[in-house]
């Protein structure tokens, strides 16, 4: 914090590789393409540690898919997902060379269509079908019920399928399927899986050919004590199922969510009779999860301090916002100056950040070894008002 201030993104290398390399490993000589899903950290550094080994990545926009062959990635080896995908998008996906779109609707592929005629291209599509599986995650990341907005319902897929098959301009390579985020148990995975291969063996018999199997991303981690996902137990139970078919994987938290800290420091300590409260400079500008969903997120002193006052603290940042919190009820021993981690947040941290309260979105730094790089400088006011202008009255 002497070096780079506070409040502080700091993330581990060797860890990102680590788990990377936990999936890709799993999948041994079978066809496979672990694509880290960019949403989940989209810093240029940590997607280039990825490029070099070999990643591929998962995009919901152009600027996603732009900062990954920025940072040395392959569009060969993107997949790209995402509601609404604009002309543009399309445009400059189909420009340099995209793997696949995975396609959210009818609507959808029909402009893909349109793109491609127009450039005198063939687009390659995967259709993501929504197979009604509960994931028994948070409601506001399921992504595989009926009343979700993501996905072609399972039930309609097979005439889309039809359509796209019969156009010169679209090129059949996939089906696309994802449930859900920080799913903890394995079942509704295999249970989407058993529906989207029965649809595969189907289309099979309308001469339609399935090249590969998308099964998204989703798989849990500690934030906690809780259990979670045997990745490499998962993945053998999904290759037992599928045959020759190519699997692709979309993981983002389980990749870069346990290899992030958020740094921040204690402002100042204040007690009245029903709370104690630890004002800190972090905030919910910088740390979205806790305010939006209730996240629970482990809280570490930095340095111990057995002389500072001990106390049941509620976490809580600048911003003018009673949800303006971090975590709540956390036994710890405080004094003013202290720095806090908050652990396990490497993922959706910095990507959801914002300028709320004009506050400038804080530096991110990596750790490799023994040494620690700055990755993306702290942000000054002027910044926030750069490409503002006055009216000429």
């Amino acid at each position: 914090m002497a070096t780079y201030g506070s409040p502080l993104y700091v993330y581990s290398r060797a860890e990102i590789e680590k788990n990377w390399h936990t999936f890709n490993d799993a999948f041994s000589n079978h066809p496979h393409l672990v694509c880290f899903a960019v949403k989940a950290n989209s810093n240029l550094a940590v997607l280039n540690v990825l490029a070099k080994i070999g990643s591929g990545f998962d995009v919901v926009s152009r600027g996603e898919l732009e900062r990954v062959l920025a940072a040395g990635g392959q569009a060969n080896r993107c997949v790209f997902s995402g509601v609404a995908k604009a002309t543009d998008e399309i445009e400059y996906a189909l420009e340099v060379g995209i793997r696949c779109f995975n396609v959210e609707s009818s609507s959808e592929l029909d402009r893909i269509e349109s793109i491609a005629n127009r450039l005198n291209a063939q687009a390659p599509i995967s259709i993501r079908v929504n197979p009604d599986v509960d994931a028994k995650t948070h409601p506001y990341i399921s992504t595989g019920l009926k009343e979700n907005k993501f996905g072609v319902d399972i039930n309609d897929a097979i005439s889309l399928y039809e359509k796209a098959n019969n156009s010169k301009y679209l090129d059949v390579q996939g089906l696309d399927c994802h449930i859900g985020s920080q799913i903890t148990d394995v079942s509704p995975f295999l249970d989407a899986l058993g529906k989207v291969l029965e649809l595969i063996e189907e289309l099979k018999t309308k001469g339609i050919e399935i090249a590969h199997l998308d099964l998204g991303g989703g798989i849990g981690i500690k934030y906690d004590n809780e259990q979670t996902i045997d990745v490499n137990a998962y993945i053998v139970s999904v290759l037992e199922k599928v045959g020759d078919l190519e699997i692709i994987l979309e993981p983002g938290r389980a990749i870069v969510g346990n290899a992030g800290i958020f740094v921040t420091q204690v402002e100042f300590l204040k007690q009245n009779s029903e709370h104690s409260f630890a004002i800190i400079d972090g905030a919910m500008n910088d740390l979205l999860r806790p305010a939006f969903y209730s996240a629970y997120h482990q809280v570490l002193p930095v340095n111990e301090n057995s002389n500072g006052t001990q106390a049941n603290w509620d976490l809580v940042g600048p911003i003018c916002e009673t949800g303006d919190f971090l975590a709540k009820n956390r036994k710890l021993s405080l004094s003013e100056g202290d720095y806090l981690a908050i652990m396990s947040a490497g993922a959706y941290g910095f990507t959801m950040s914002s300028n709320y309260n004009s506050r400038p979105r804080v530096a991110e730094v990596i750790v490799s070894g023994d040494q620690h790089s700055l990755v993306r400088e702290r942000e000054t006011i002027q910044d926030l008002f750069n490409k503002e202008h006055l009216m000429n009255d």
